[in-house]
């Protein structure tokens, strides 16, 4: 699928990446798909954090490198997917990423350049970058599917958009 429109958010903080993926999560709905890509200790981990807590769930959110897939119950059910140490695609099967995709909660794929062809056409890419200080990211939100190009518009018209 084509990449659609995309906004790109710059952060200055691990608090304002929280508070970014609040915003986000109160947006997300079943069967949605986030995939999320950039280099160790990007943020990953803390916008996920900020997306389940948006969404309304209270769990305590660590990345699962170790467990590969989290499981957040809230109004919606949350899967967090965490792909850095696969080594090849054939793992996929393995870790099940396939059969979480067909429950209808939303899906957060960090290292998700790791999916290959499990990942739906349909999903919200973020990538995440290093910025100048220390603790500042930009992150780059790219519709892939018309429901994303909505949530990007409405990330945008809460004053998320900023270059």
């Amino acid at each position: 699928m084509p990449e659609g429109p995309s906004i790109t958010v710059r952060t200055s903080s691990a608090q304002e990446t929280e508070a970014l993926g609040r915003t986000l999560g109160r947006l997300l709905g079943p069967g949605d798909v986030v995939a999320l890509t950039g280099e160790l200790g990007a943020g990953k981990t803390v916008l996920v954090r900020g997306i389940v807590s948006g969404a309304g769930s209270t769990a305590h959110v660590a990345s699962p490198t170790f467990t590969l897939i989290r499981e957040y119950v809230g109004p919606v059910l949350l899967f967090h997917a965490d792909l850095y140490r696969l080594d090849s695609p054939v793992h996929l099967d393995d870790v099940g990423l396939d059969e979480i995709l067909e429950r209808g909660g939303v899906v957060l794929i960090e290292w998700a350049e790791h999916a290959g062809a499990v990942l739906p056409p349909e999903h919200l890419w973020i990538s995440m970058t290093f910025g100048a200080g220390e603790d500042e990211r930009a992150l780059r939100f790219t519709a892939r599917g018309p429901r994303y190009t909505e949530v990007i518009r409405r990330m945008a018209e809460q004053g998320q958009d900023r270059r």
